[in-house]
C-alpha cells in the first residue's frame, strides 16, 4: 500500500503537539509528510520543513494557500489529509475550507471555540465525502478499550459511580508572560471561553463518556483562576450525572504544582469497579466483589484482553506502549477508513460527535459556574 500523502498546518518549530502528531503518524508507516504552513514566521516555517525534508515548493506562508495550490495538484500528487495542529480558534475555519476543498481533516482538540461553529463544521461534513478525526489522543489507549469493554459486557454490572481526575501543575505560574504555549491557552480570543476545562477537562469528560458509553445529562460545576491577572479558568470540578443513572465527580486542574499528566478514572458498578491511569497506562485494576483483584497488563499475548484491546497492542506484554502508540492507533485507524474510502467518522477514532460533546460539556461548565442555578443539563448534541 501507498502511503498516505499527509500535510500540515501548525507544529513549527518550537510547537509542542505538533511533533507529537508526526512522530505518531509515521509509527505504524501510513503517512508520508508532503506539505505544510508550519508558521506564520516565513523563517520559522522554512527551517520547520528543511527539518522534516518538505520540499520548498510545497512549503506554504498560510493555510488558505496552501489548500488553494494543493487542490490544483494532480489527484496522486496533492495531499490526502490536512493534520491541524493550531491554537484553537483556528480549527473550525480550517476543517471547513478543507472538507470543502475535497481533504479529510484530522484536528486536534478541542474541535473549537463554541458549540455554533462545531455544529457547522458537522454541517459541512455531511455534505461532503471528507473524514474528520478528532486528537482525543487517551481513547487510543488499549486499556481504555479494555474498560470500555468490561463495563459494556455487564462484568461490573450496572454502573453506579465514576470519578474522573486530570491534574497538570505546569500553570501553577505565570508562564504566559513567557511562554508561547501558555499564553496562547490563556487567551479568550485564542483558546475559547474556557481555559483548564477546555484543554484538560474535555478530556476527562470525553473518557467517562466513552469508558461508561453513556453520556452526561446534568452536572454542577465551579470553575476557578488562582493565578493572579490569568483571564481563564485554571481550576475546576463538577458533579456529574449521566443519562443511565450513574454519578460521579470530574476534576481537572493546571496549577496541581509537580503534576504531570495525571489523568485517572475509576467506575463503579453493582459487581465491582476498574480503575486506570494514563501514567500507568499499560495497567487495568479490576476490583471484583467475588473475588481478589486483578491487574489487566496490556500486551500481545496476554490474557483476558478483549479483541479491540488486542488490536491496539504492538508488542508482547512486559514492554510498556505509552502516549506516542495511542495517538498512533487513532492514526492507523484514519488510515484504514481513507483506504476503505469511509466518510464523516472513522471507526474507532473520535470524530466530530465527540467535539460537539466537548463543546456541550464547556458550556453547561460555564454556565453552572456563572450562575446561582448550579444544575445545568448538558445538552443531548452529539448523542445521535
Amino acid at each position: 500500500m501507498q502511503p498516505i500523502r499527509m500535510g500540515m498546518i501548525g507544529g513549527g518549530e518550537g510547537a509542542f503537539i505538533g511533533a507529537v502528531h508526526r512522530h505518531a503518524a509515521g509509527l505504524d508507516g501510513h503517512y508520508t509528510l508532503v506539505c505544510g504552513a508550519f508558521s506564520r514566521n516565513e523563517e520559522n516555517n522554512l527551517r520547520t520543513a528543511e527539518a522534516l525534508n518538505v520540499a520548498k515548493a510545497r512549503t506554504y506562508d498560510n493555510w488558505q494557500f496552501m489548500l488553494e495550490e494543493e487542490s490544483r495538484l494532480p489527484e496522486d500528487e496533492r495531499m490526502q489529509v490536512v493534520v491541524i495542529v493550531t491554537p484553537n480558534h483556528l480549527h473550525v475555519p480550517i476543517s471547513i475550507a478543507a472538507i470543502k476543498a475535497g481533504f479529510h481533516v484530522f484536528c486536534e482538540k478541542p474541535a473549537g471555540v463554541n458549540l455554533h461553529e462545531v455544529i457547522t463544521l458537522q454541517d459541512t461534513l455531511n455534505a461532503s465525502h471528507s473524514l474528520y478525526g478528532l486528537a482525543h489522543t487517551y481513547l487510543g489507549y488499549p486499556m481504555v478499550w479494555q474498560a470500555k469493554h468490561m463495563v459494556e459486557s455487564g462484568q461490573l454490572g450496572t454502573i453506579r459511580k465514576v470519578f474522573v481526575e486530570y491534574p497538570q501543575g505546569w500553570l501553577s505560574a505565570n508562564e504566559e508572560s513567557h511562554n508561547k504555549q501558555a499564553a496562547w491557552r490563556t487567551d479568550p480570543e485564542l483558546a475559547g471561553g474556557s481555559g483548564c476545562m477546555g484543554d484538560i477537562g474535555t478530556h476527562a469528560f470525553g473518557l467517562v463518556e466513552f469508558v461508561l458509553n453513556d453520556y452526561v445529562n446534568a452536572l454542577s460545576g465551579e470553575l476557578y483562576t488562582h493565578v493572579e491577572g490569568r483571564r481563564l479558568d485554571d481550576d475546576g470540578a463538577a458533579l456529574i450525572k449521566t443519562k443511565k443513572g450513574a454519578t460521579g465527580v470530574l476534576i481537572a486542574s493546571q496549577v496541581c504544582a509537580g503534576e504531570e499528566n495525571a489523568l485517572k478514572i475509576r467506575v463503579y458498578g453493582e459487581k465491582g469497579g476498574i480503575e486506570w491511569k494514563q501514567m500507568e497506562p499499560n495497567s487495568l485494576v479490576y476490583r471484583p466483589t467475588d473475588a481478589p483483584y486483578q491487574v489487566l497488563r496490556a500486551g500481545l499475548g496476554q490474557a483476558g484482553l478483549c479483541d479491540q484491546a488486542i488490536s491496539r497492542c504492538r508488542i508482547p506484554g512486559g514492554h510498556p506502549e505509552g502516549y506516542l502508540e495511542a495517538m498512533a492507533n487513532l492514526y492507523t485507524g484514519f488510515a484504514n477508513a481513507i483506504r476503505e474510502g469511509q466518510t464523516g467518522q472513522a471507526d474507532g477514532v473520535p470524530g466530530v460527535k465527540s467535539g460537539l460533546r466537548g463543546m456541550v460539556f464547556i458550556d453547561a461548565m460555564l454556565a453552572s459556574a456563572q450562575s446561582e442555578q448550579k444544575w445545568q443539563t448538558v445538552s443531548d448534541v452529539g448523542t445521535q
